[in-house]
């Protein structure tokens, strides 16, 4: 059973089933998950090590096709699109945060947030610019490349260039994981606010706690399966939750 509508959901999948390789050596990433992720809120995906979050995401945003089941963007469903219109989608409608940031090391600062809007050819909107450069707090930095950032100002970049497009959805896999403690709190700060402001959508895996406790909810996943969900979480709730799994919770 789904959760949400597709009117409701800027991403979801439907018995989404992953299996890597084949035979005896075949790996089930994941088992029959279905889950939406609500349009203007910010969702973090948790659990154990090997629990599919991150195949999870990857086949939500079409990096990764799945072996059965449905992902869609909106009303899109990623599996009917061919390798142009897959391309162009993510291209439009979707963003993306990784925890290395790959911001491309010759460019400056102010063309690295407007990469996306240069390959698709738009321009985009001077004001939204504007209001994600200030949001990121960067202006002093535009004509900087990336060598000369900090670890959280180049995480900053990313999150900037991320939203450009305005997304329908942004997927951040694990973006702070580079960062210490305190870099790592001003980019999920950042995240909050920007759905908060935009109404944009953020989809976040993560293996803390602490930062799992920003999101507007958690989803967990364990052995490749749907789990548990927490609204309104807090790092002492989303840890408590953690230290449950013993690997025989049963799916919701």
């Amino acid at each position: 059973m789904t959760t949400g509508t597709p009117a409701r959901d800027a991403a979801r999948v439907t018995e989404a089933v992953k299996v890597y390789g084949s035979g005896d050596t075949a790996v089930r990433a994941l088992d029959g998950v279905s889950v939406g992720f609500p349009a203007g809120r910010f969702t973090a995906i948790m659990g154990p090590s090997g629990s599919g979050k991150s195949t999870l995401m990857h086949c939500a945003a079409g990096l990764d096709t799945l072996t059965s089941g449905t992902a869609h963007i909106g009303d899109t469903e990623i599996g009917t699109l061919d390798d142009r219109r897959l391309t162009l989608l993510r291209r439009e409608r979707v963003g993306f945060v990784f925890q290395a940031f790959n911001l491309i090391p010759t460019l400056t600062v102010a063309e690295n947030i407007t990469l996306p809007l240069d390959l698709a050819g738009t321009g985009g909107s001077r004001e939204w610019i504007d209001s994600l450069v200030d949001a990121v707090g960067l202006r002093d930095r535009l004509h900087h490349v990336p060598s000369r950032l900090s670890g959280g100002q180049q995480q900053r970049v990313a999150v900037a260039r991320a939203f450009a497009g305005r997304p329908d959805v942004v997927f951040a896999d694990e973006p702070t994981g580079n960062l210490d403690s305190r870099s790592g709190g001003e980019v999920l700060n950042l995240l909050g606010r920007t759905v908060r402001r935009t109404g944009r959508t953020v989809v976040m895996v993560t293996h803390d706690p602490v930062a799992a406790a920003h999101a507007d909810e958690v989803v967990f996943l364990a052995d490749g399966r749907l789990v548990d969900r927490m609204e309104n979480p807090t790092a002492e709730r989303v840890l408590d939750r953690m230290k449950a799994f013993d690997g025989t919770a049963a799916p919701v």
